[in-house]
This record gives C-alpha cells, structure tokens and sequence, in this order.
C-alpha cells in the first residue's frame, strides 16, 4: 500500500519535476541531454551487465576503484553507471572513457523503472552511499536481481525521517540482500529502519582507501612551484552558497598577518564559478583562475573553476578547510585532504560523515570552527607554528591509514553476491 501511494504522489509531482528540470537545464545545457533515458528509454551495452547507481560526482570517484576491480574480475560482465547529474556523468566519462557505459537513471516510477531493467538485464545492482528507490528496489526483486547498498552510510537525522515512513514500508531496505555499512552506528541505524540485521555488515568507508597516483603528485608538485614553493597556501574545499563569504573573510585577516598567503577556492557546483568570481572581485581580492590559464603566482586568491581536480590541488595546500559545514549541508569527506597529510578545518554541520570526523577529532586531525573569524585565527595560528600544522596533518593521515581495506572487503562481498 505504501508503495503505491509514494508512486501515486510521484505520478503527480511529475510535471512540476520536469519544469524543475527545463528550469536547471538553463542554466546547466547538460541537463537537457539524454531526457529519454530519464523515462527508462535506454539501449542495452552487453549482455547481463552489472549495474552500478552513483548519484553525482562524489559517489562515482567513490566507486571507481571498485568498478575497476569489477571489471578485471567479470569481463564477461560489461559495467554500466547510471548518475542523476550530468556532472556525475562527466566524471563517469572522465574517469572511464569508453569502457564503462553511462545512462541517466529512470525515474522512480513503475512502468519507467520496468523498462529500463528490460532493457538493459543487469546481472546485479550495487547502489552507492544512499540512494535507495522504492520502486527501483522492488522491481528488482521480483526479477531477482540482487541488490547491494554499498559503502552506506545514513545520518542520525536521515535516520528519523526514514522512521517516519516504516509503517508504510518505506523506504524499502528489507529488500536488499546487503548492505556494507561504513561504521557501526549506520548499521545499527539501518537495521532500526527495517534493514535485516544478518544482512548488514560494517565494513568500513571505501573512502579510507583514498590513492595518489603518480600523474597526481606531479602536477600538484609544478602547480606548487608555479604558485611559489614557500607561500602558505591554503585551501577551501567544495564550499557552497553562504560559505565563501566567511572563507574570503578569513583569508582576508590572513592576508594581513601573512600578505603573500593564497588561497585555492574550490565551488562545489561549477554553474556558480561566476558568481564566486564576482564575489572576490567585490572584496577587492586579485585573482587567478585555473580555467583560464591564469597565472597564480602573484593572486590572492587562485579560483579553481574547472572538475576532477580536487585531489591533485589538495596537494599543493598546507591546510584544507572542508566547505558544506558552516551550512547545514552535512560537510564532506575530509580523506582526500588527509591523504596528502593536511590538517583538515570544518565548521560545525558535517553529520554526512559524522563517524570519519570524530575519529578525526578523536586524534587531532582536524579542528572545527563556527564562522570566519574563528577560521582566521586557526589559519593563522597553523601558518605561524608550521611544526603545529605539520603534526596536525600527520595525525590526519594516520586516521586515514588505521581505517583502509575497507574496499577489499566490499569488493569480496559485491562479488559473492553476483556469483552467488
């Protein structure tokens, strides 16, 4: 019954769906493409796929390692993605080229959900994270297509809102055959929201397991030698509306006790590289961006507006201040910074990766603030006792390697259940 009833919901919020979407696509064109493949229109890429669903850019990098294993693992098995953003299908093609397929994922509705699984057979379907759909999961089921939710994670507030829903069997977790949590407390959670309990495993976060390639570590070493090897260079990662101005504050107070400081400004979503760019100009900031080829060595701030490069440019910083924490946006994964050995600086929100922040926290690997000024200080206190920011990173990076192999264990469990 309760299916049913989020499907009716879902038929009549589908018009106002697709206004949202026309209303996106003016200002990001790559929503506009692929729009069939949306209504399940897709056409098959091999026989009996494995089927891999990451919502956005952040859960494909996430999954790349293990597709990769996948692929080497089930040739006979072509792999498809399917993501909700044309940014996620950007990296998919990025990180992939031609031998991963990417489709856009149906609409969670019946007809829609049932057209695409007929087309396209997948052999199995491992979600990412969090991203679990009721009509996606049940049709599955009837067609006994195994479904594992990997690396998941689910918020203490997540949690409550899906509370909510179970007395109309919503959402649908009793039906996967696994779930690898990343820590104990989303197991326990999920197993509270109708998970069974023999069929969640903690495993750990995939995200631990974070790898600098060679190609990285050497632009990141030309990008420090052309912005200046003994600059204090800091950067703040995937901010969000609301965030840059305390970021541009406090490198502001930072440019007056350390003038030749820069700061690498990454925006989360690329449709705002403008608006932040104006919003530096308007605090009278001179600033490179790295679109346009420009010239870092002598900015205050360099504008990282280009995709794909967020953990080669954590390599050229000495600290990363996390973004999506002073807003309640739930923070972002701090590893990327803590493999390079950075102290990580975040504001208070980041219930999307509460386990990873306090043992974070736990050893002095990261320290939180609440606005610009606090933020100043840090920066500041960190660029004047460089041996103080040099063990914070460390401690950051020791966090990083207590908690790896949690991809073998994924990868050991997906397999099993796509043989099995």
């Amino acid at each position: 019954m309760g299916r049913w009833l989020y499907s009716l919901c879902l038929y009549l919020a589908l018009p106002g769906v697709l206004a949202f979407l026309g209303y996106r696509s003016l200002r990001e064109p790559g929503y506009r493409s692929n729009l069939r493949q949306r209504f399940g229109h897709v056409r098959p890429d091999g026989a009996q796929p494995i089927w891999v669903h990451a919502v956005s850019v952040g859960e494909v990098l996430a999954a790349a390692p293990m597709v990769r294993r996948l692929m080497a693992r089930f040739p006979e098995h072509p792999i498809v993605m399917t993501t909700m953003t044309p940014t996620g299908a950007d990296r998919v093609r990025d990180v992939f080229g031609d031998e991963v397929a990417h489709r856009y994922v149906p609409y969670d509705l019946p007809h829609m959900v049932n057209r695409f699984l007929t087309r396209v057979q997948p052999v199995a379907l491992v979600i990412m994270e969090t991203e679990v759909w009721p009509n996606m999961v049940h049709a599955c089921a009837q067609r006994r297509i195994p479904v594992i939710l990997a690396n998941a994670r689910l918020s203490e507030k997540s949690a409550g809102g899906y509370a909510r829903l179970m007395p109309l069997g919503l959402p649908p977790f009793h039906k996967l055959d696994w779930i690898a949590a990343q820590a104990k407390a989303d197991a326990e959670r999920f197993v509270a929201v109708g998970a069974e309990p023999a069929k969640v495993t903690v495993t750990g976060s995939i995200k631990y397991d974070v790898s600098i390639g060679d190609q990285a570590r050497a632009a990141a070493a030309g990008l420090r030698e052309l912005v200046g090897e003994e600059r204090p260079v800091w950067i703040a990662a995937s901010t969000h509306e609301g965030e840059e101005g305390p970021v541009l504050e406090a490198h502001s107070r930072l440019l007056e006790r350390h003038p030749e400081a820069l700061l690498i400004l990454v925006p989360r979503h690329p449709e705002r590289f403008g608006t932040v760019a104006r919003l530096i100009g308007d605090r009278g900031l001179t600033m490179a961006r790295r679109a346009a080829g420009d010239d870092p060595a002598e900015a205050q701030v360099y504008l990282a507006d280009t995709m794909g490069e967020l953990l080669m440019l954590f390599g050229c910083a000495r600290a990363a201040f996390m973004g999506g924490s002073f807003i309640a946006r739930g923070g972002h994964n701090p590893l990327e910074a803590a493999a390079w050995s950075l102290p990580v600086l975040s504001g208070p929100h980041v219930f999307n990766f509460a386990s990873v922040y306090k043992q974070l926290s736990t050893e002095g690997g990261v320290a939180f603030v609440h606005d610009g000024d606090e933020l100043a200080r840090q920066l500041i206190h960190f660029f004047d006792e460089p041996r103080l920011c040099t063990a914070a990173g460390e401690r950051a990076r020791a966090v990083m390697d207590a908690n790896q192999g949690a991809l073998d264990r994924l990868y050991e469990g997906v397999c099993w259940h796509i043989r099995g």
